[in-house]
């Protein structure tokens, strides 16, 4: 029996499509982009939801600085305003050139907690809590000194923020791109070289971060002043919100984890009453900071429970996606990455 060419081309073919649309199921194992991660429609909806937060923990320490003009008409109304080095200049303070002051000291340890949003590897939006324990040094201009009332302080702030992606694995992949771009589609050799360095998981991320909030100074006076807790404390929190910029480098571990090193510079503004509240002094405060933290996505692909499964990518189970990592491992690991 003779079989005609086309014949055997077509069959050929059917075979084919039908291997390559089950491809995607073979081990139970799918690549779809977007696959079901509950029974219900709610579910999921619900789930696809919580993937895109991610919770963040930090710390660190910083270097601050207290800075003020300082201009009264009576001196005697700062009982912590004096010399502190013999000399036989007079002080010379008016209104038009007031004696500027500055202090500097430590801020340590510092502690934030919050959530972040990715939004389409583009910009981030987040927001959260933190503190911070500091210690401060008397402010000084020329030969004189201005006491603070304790020697630390206690603060703590609501702040949120918005990061501007400069840097990842996708700008990466489109300036080797731009890189490789003087050699021809015919070039075999520089297009594979091209495509493998694409290929590569690349997990730094760098981003250019704005942060503002408002502050609440808990404690900046010596205890030991206070009578009866009716103390009332003459270092205030201005009227003004604080705002910080700053820069932040991810390193990703995983889909769902990564650490971070963030260093900032954050502007604030403070308010010093005079010893019977019947004036004050603005003072201003720069905090550079530098913290260290972890990032974990929130995970909205279950965890596989089925007895005997050793698949450790993620998979599907009746139509559903399950993870078979955990949230620290690469959950598509290719060769050589399985640890």
């Amino acid at each position: 029996m003779k079989f005609k060419t086309p014949s055997i081309a077509l069959i050929f073919l059917l075979i084919s499509f039908s291997v390559f649309a089950q491809e995607e199921d073979i081990f139970g194992i799918s690549k779809k982009a977007k696959n079901p991660k509950s029974e219900s429609s709610i579910g999921n909806v619900t789930r696809n939801i919580m993937e895109m937060f991610a919770v963040e923990f930090s710390t660190g320490a910083a270097y601050h600085q207290f800075g003020t003009s300082f201009y009264t008409e009576n001196v005697g109304l700062y009982d912590n305003f004096s010399r502190y080095r013999e000399s036989d200049l007079v002080l010379d303070m008016t209104e038009e050139n007031p004696l500027e002051m500055k202090s500097q000291d430590w801020t340590f340890p510092l502690f934030n907690a919050g959530l972040r949003i990715n939004v389409f590897n583009i910009i981030t939006i987040g927001g959260g809590y933190g503190q911070e324990w500091g210690n401060l040094s008397p402010m000084q201009g020329g030969d004189w000194q201005f006491d603070f009332e304790g020697a630390t302080y206690q603060m703590s702030k609501f702040y949120g923020t918005v990061g501007l992606v400069l840097w990842d694995a996708r700008k990466r992949a489109k300036y080797l791109q731009w890189r490789y771009r003087k050699y021809a589609g015919a070039n075999i050799y520089m297009q594979s070289e091209l495509k493998q360095r694409v290929r590569q998981i690349y997990p730094w991320r760098f981003i250019l971060e704005g942060e503002f909030g408002q502050l609440n100074l808990k404690k900046a006076y010596d205890p030991s002043l206070a009578a009866n807790g009716s103390y009332t404390p003459r270092l205030a929190v201005g009227d003004k919100p604080y705002y910080a910029i700053g820069l932040r480098l991810e390193r990703d571990f995983s889909e769902y984890t990564k650490l971070f090193l963030k260093g900032s510079a954050e502007f604030r503004n403070f308010t010093y009453a005079s010893a019977d509240y019947s004036e004050v002094q603005d003072l201003e405060q720069q905090v550079y900071a530098m913290q260290v933290g972890l990032s974990i996505r929130i995970p909205g692909t279950k965890r596989c429970k089925i007895r005997g499964c050793g698949v450790v990518m993620k998979h599907m189970h009746n139509g559903i996606e399950y993870r078979g990592s955990s949230i620290f491992k690469l959950q598509d690991r290719k060769i050589g990455q399985w640890y």
